[in-house]
């Protein structure tokens, strides 16, 4: 699944010029945590989000603890000010804006959000604004999409090799020497483990594979003595 397939068409969106308070106002009214801010040809200049609106001195909010202004450079003071004092979305946003082609999977649009933490990322065409993607648009995506784990689909044999590759593909799993044998009703996972997280870790991963089947837990847990 694609982000043009989940994004939202109907972006909210800001000019450079744009007064925060107006701002303020629109995300307010239409329950938006964020606004990207674009140019004339719907370039993505940056974003305005809760985050950027936080501390302002028209709050008493722009304050920063004594010792980061001593270690802080006068750029970054003078950067501060800008953003706490500054009336229009081209002082407040925070750029360069982060966006990713409309073609991105959604693998990569949630490893983008988790690693940037970030809750939304632009969506661009020819690095002109066509949607947005969101945490929210993500999770409707997993509740409209129909698991294929939950099909039968697969004969024993193609199910018994798609569950060992992907055993062999996961490092905590390599050690466990599993088992696979597969029948129409089951999937039977033999082997060693040595925490409840890897003999959880493995079933699930043979869950995923086992299209339609249930799986049979006949792992045995070994502990090192000595060791909780």
């Amino acid at each position: 699944m694609k982000a043009a397939d989940v994004m939202t068409t109907n972006v909210v969106v800001a000019s450079p010029e744009a007064p925060i308070r107006e701002i303020a106002h629109e995300m307010w009214d239409r329950r938006i945590s964020a606004v990207p801010v674009v140019d004339d040809e719907d370039h993505v200049l940056g974003v305005v989000s809760e985050g950027d609106l936080v501390r302002r001195a028209e709050l008493g909010t722009d304050r920063r603890s004594w010792w980061l202004d001593l270690v802080s450079s006068e750029r970054s003071l003078a950067g501060d000010y800008i953003k706490t004092h500054g009336r229009t979305a081209r002082d407040v946003m925070t750029k360069p804006a982060i966006t990713i082609a409309e073609s991105a999977d959604l693998g990569e649009i949630a490893r983008l959000l988790e690693s940037k933490r970030i809750k939304r990322v632009p969506i661009v065409r020819d690095r002109r604004l066509v949607g947005i993607v969101s945490r929210a648009d993500i999770m409707r995506a997993l509740i409209a999409v129909e698991p294929s784990w939950g099909r039968r689909q697969a004969d024993d044999a193609t199910v018994r090799n798609e569950v060992i590759a992907e055993l062999a593909r996961l490092p905590f799993a390599i050690g466990a020497h599993a088992n696979i044998i597969v029948d129409k009703e089951a999937v039977h996972v033999w082997g060693h483990v040595d925490s409840p997280e890897q003999r959880r870790a493995i079933l699930l991963a043979a869950e995923n594979k086992a299209s339609g089947r249930n799986v049979v837990d006949h792992l045995i847990e070994l502990r090192i003595p000595g060791y909780a």
